[in-house]
């Protein structure tokens, strides 16, 4: 898996090499005679397809290389064990055999699954690994185990004031400091996996990987969407729901955005200072850990783009374990990001641990239904999961528009 990686790491790095090339002639093009011939555009477009491609490819290799087997943990304790052979029993064949009160020696929770029983640890363990490999937002936002329905944050909305006093001045009474309670609360998402029950009658089938699989595509796509548009009702708040401003008229409540320069679109001339300028509309205690989020083809236009030192602002990860770089910050594409349109959103950037906050309620639930149809079992699994932004100063949006 090491090598299949490397291998299209180097392969990345060879066509951002004649990436660059096809660019360079295109912009001399424009330069010299004002337009850029169809093919040579036509060159640019296909290499920079071929970059997403690649990309998706190194992406997949490395969610799949991250994928332990469901019951490889070597999980020795007895509790536990007992627990996970009791459940695959009751995928398997329905039957509870005490289910129930295994569950609750094994999970050491009060958790009410609904009528359902909740899957073994390393399921759980899994499944939450994987969904941190495929959804970008939680690879980023700071994520919590809660045991409750909501979380709860006391935040500081503005800090306390001060003053200057001479030798002999007594001191006056300045502003405290403003407080808010954010409450973050979880919401069920749930899937419905379907098999024959000629497949759950085939011992060889491992009926744990292949419920986490199914359970972890369906979760996935709900999350990751959720997340960046959820509207916080039975669901997460969505980062792009929250209410904006422009990031000169910035409070706390909203988040400040930058405008690209042109109406659905960059700037025609020196694009790449609108990424520059907002990179540096965030304070530099939230810079040092900023990272950027857009989708693929936000990304294939940025490519193009150059420094004042006529340096490319994208550079690729060409070493396992490196992120590509945009103006030397980590950049995440996640295709639930907003294309580039008029008055989009199509960018974040920010220290996203400390702006977003996940909230996952312990306990995966399954309900297995082989009355619904003849010959099926359908496994409704639920988890609960919430999230919103925690820290309003602490990302930036770039709206494409004028102002």
């Amino acid at each position: 898996m090491t090598q299949e990686i490397k291998d299209l790491l180097e392969a990345q790095g060879k066509a951002f090499a004649e990436f660059k090339q096809a660019n360079d002639d295109r912009l001399k093009a424009v330069e010299s005679k004002g337009y850029a011939p169809a093919d040579l555009v036509g060159k640019v477009d296909t290499i920079n397809g071929e970059l997403i491609k690649l990309g998706k490819d190194i992406a997949e290799v490395m969610k799949k290389a991250s994928r332990p087997a469901a019951g490889a943990s070597g999980e020795s304790n007895p509790e536990k064990t007992e627990h996970k052979t009791a459940f695959q029993v009751y995928c398997r064949k329905g039957l509870e055999n005490g289910l129930r009160e295994l569950e609750q020696k094994a999970m050491n929770t009060g958790s009410d699954p609904d009528g359902g029983y909740l899957v073994p640890e390393e399921i759980e363990t899994e499944i939450t690994r994987v969904l941190t490999k495929e959804v970008a937002m939680r690879r980023l936002a700071t994520v919590r185990t809660i045991g409750a329905a909501s979380y709860k944050k006391p935040v500081v909305t503005s800090g306390a004031g001060f003053g200057w006093l001479g030798e002999t001045e007594d001191s006056v009474e300045t502003s405290t400091p403003k407080l808010a309670e954010l409450e973050f609360v979880s919401g069920k998402l749930f899937a419905e996996p379907w098999a024959t029950n000629d497949m759950l009658e085939d011992a060889v089938l491992n009926v744990e990987s292949w419920l986490a699989e199914e359970a972890n595509t369906s979760f996935a796509e709900g999350e990751a969407a959720a997340f960046l548009t959820g509207n916080g009702i039975k669901k997460p708040r969505g980062l792009l729901t929250h209410d904006t401003v422009v990031n000169s008229s910035y409070t706390w409540g909203k988040l400040g955005y930058i405008a690209s320069g042109a109406a659905g679109a960059f700037a025609a001339s020196n694009p790449s200072d609108a990424l520059i300028n907002m990179v540096h509309s965030l304070r530099r205690g939230y810079r040092n850990n900023g990272a950027f989020l857009m989708n693929d083809l936000t990304l294939a236009e940025i490519r193009k783009f150059k420094d004042g030192q006529g340096e490319y602002i994208w550079q690729p990860g060409l070493q396992v374990g490196v992120a590509d770089k945009l103006l030397g910050y980590t950049v995440e594409v996640d295709d639930y990001m907003p294309d580039i349109a008029a008055n989009s959103l199509a960018i974040a950037f920010g220290d996203f641990k400390r702006g977003y906050i996940i909230v996952d309620r312990r306990g995966i639930a399954v309900i297995r239904d082989n009355l619904t149809k003849k010959g099926y079992t359908k496994f409704h699994t639920t988890k609960r999961v919430g999230g919103g932004v925690q820290n309003f100063e602490a990302i930036k949006l770039m709206k494409f528009a004028v102002s």
